[in-house]
């Protein structure tokens, strides 16, 4: 059974009077335990952030990278553990992890750690009047709270930026998949973080999340997650003037027009809508077909999506794992027969897989699902799933599938796939998505924004947008002697 502490100061444990269960989501058993922190544990974290805060944002940027470096170093190192412990903490693939996530966790860190190193300010001459010159300055202590479909990934995702501008750290990572964070915390004792710089405060969302939200002493917030708990950081933090970034849900698109090369997209869109169990915000869950392919796109990825495999996320050959917890499958699994009663006719999935290895018969299995025949206007089109679930439309014009696209209180990433370059540079000038993909699907560089509009969120991560939004821009004007 694997315990997990709460690191505060990245070394004292703390909060271990109340525990929850940590429960694998392809066994359905319990594998360890969690605490079960408060108020009083983020108070604690906060006040010790900031006693390290001083000395952190003093370092140089050289000592702060090399520190990073370091980090990334520990990660590379223990991918294989670390894996496993996402496996068994999230339910995807062990391949996924071990060859994708956990090489990215270190990636972001190495990202930072560079991007730091060549930061520079403005410069402005105002000739005979002086010089003016910007500064940015790490902000104090940085909340970051971040979600259990990725946990790793994401997890380095916001510290990485914060760490590296000079912030210190207050990270809740959730309580459904505590434990490759707790494990990246040891991890960073020993690669020669600073106490105090980086404090993991594990416990729910309303009452550890809620305080990082709440402390006046961390000016600073970034949220992945859902967008009514996104709505709720905004309202209780505008007043205290926070900076926030909240990236929120999606319903995204998939856009296939009628001279798409269909061979060529299928494995990409396939994967698009269920990696990771679809628990992806990027991933399509609403797919838009040119009525004159819709029969040929239908044939060859019922064909494609039939032929993945649900199973142990231990076997190599699995493609799709069990749902994060029985809660989430019976949720996704009330969306679909929502969809059912909404008139949709499922082409194919909608319940639970009826053959699986004995190890994971008892686990949170569904089959990856594909509904025809809804309305745009219905809730199975409008609101997220965050599941293997996506609903297959037809349309006549690229300007009715522009519309359609952008008919939901979503924003946050879009694919289209056509071989004309011009429909593509036109149709995504309107699409209204923070990201939209041509003829591919998150294809990534990490000096690129991330992020969403409308319901999809508030602010970007990623590059120089994040290295940004954790420091402070300060003016300083100095006038030349006699001027």
């Amino acid at each position: 059974m694997i315990q997990v502490t709460s690191l505060i100061g990245t070394m004292q444990t703390v909060g271990d009077e109340s525990r929850m269960p940590v429960v694998d989501p392809a066994t359905a058993e319990e594998i360890g335990s969690v605490p079960v922190g408060d108020a009083a544990d983020v108070d604690r974290a906060v006040a010790i952030a900031s006693e390290a805060f001083p000395v952190w944002s003093g370092a140089s940027t050289h000592d702060r990278a090399a520190v990073l470096h370091a980090l990334a170093d520990a990660i590379e190192a223990n991918r294989d553990e670390l894996a496993d412990l996402e496996s068994r903490d999230q339910g995807k693939p062990l391949s996924l992890a071990r060859d994708l996530e956990i090489p990215r966790a270190a990636a972001n860190l190495r990202f930072f750690a560079d991007a730091i190193r060549q930061e520079n300010g403005d410069f402005f001459d105002l000739g005979s009047q002086g010089i003016n010159y910007t500064l940015r300055r790490p902000r104090g202590v940085a909340g970051c709270i971040s979600p259990w479909n990725l946990p790793l990934y994401l997890f380095t995702w916001k510290i990485a930026p914060a760490l590296a501008t000079g912030n210190t750290v207050v990270a809740k990572p959730s309580e459904v998949t505590p434990l490759s964070a707790h494990r990246f915390s040891e991890l960073a004792s020993r690669a020669g973080l600073p106490p105090g710089v980086l404090n993991v405060v594990q416990g729910r969302g309303d009452t550890v999340g809620a305080r990082i939200v709440e402390h006046p002493d961390v000016p600073t917030i970034t949220f992945t997650g859902g967008t009514s708990t996104g709505e709720w950081i905004a309202r209780t933090a505008a007043p205290m003037f926070k900076r926030l970034s909240l990236e929120l849900g999606g319903k995204n698109p998939i856009i296939v027009c009628e001279d798409a090369d269909l061979e060529a997209a299928m494995p990409t869109i396939v994967r698009a809508c269920f990696q990771n169990q679809g628990e992806i915000c990027t991933c399509g869950s609403r797919i838009l077909v040119h009525r004159e392919r819709i029969k040929a796109f239908m044939a060859r990825f019922l064909e494609c999506v039939s032929a993945l495999k649900v199973g142990d996320p231990l076997d190599e050959e699995t493609d799709m794992g069990p749902l994060v917890s029985a809660d989430h499958r019976d949720k996704v699994e009330a969306a679909v027969a929502r969809a059912v009663a909404e008139g949709g006719t499922l082409a194919c999935g909608g319940g639970r897989p009826s053959t699986l290895p004995d190890r994971v018969r008892d686990g949170f299995f569904l089959e990856p699902t594909v509904l025809m025949g809804l309305d745009q206007s219905c809730a199975t089109n409008q609101e997220e799933i965050f599941g293997p679930v996506v609903t297959v439309q037809g349309f006549d014009t690229h300007g009715e599938a522009v519309t359609r696209a952008n008919a939901t209180g979503y924003g946050l990433a879009c694919s289209i796939w056509t071989r004309d370059l011009d429909r593509a540079h036109r149709m995504a000038a309107r699409i209204e998505s923070g990201m939209t993909w041509v003829n591919s699907w998150m294809l990534r560089d990490l000096r690129t924004p991330f992020g969403g509009m409308k319901h999809s969120g508030v602010g970007r991560e990623g590059g120089a947008e994040a290295l940004r939004f954790f420091t402070e821009p300060r003016s300083i004007t100095i006038a030349h002697a006699g001027s």
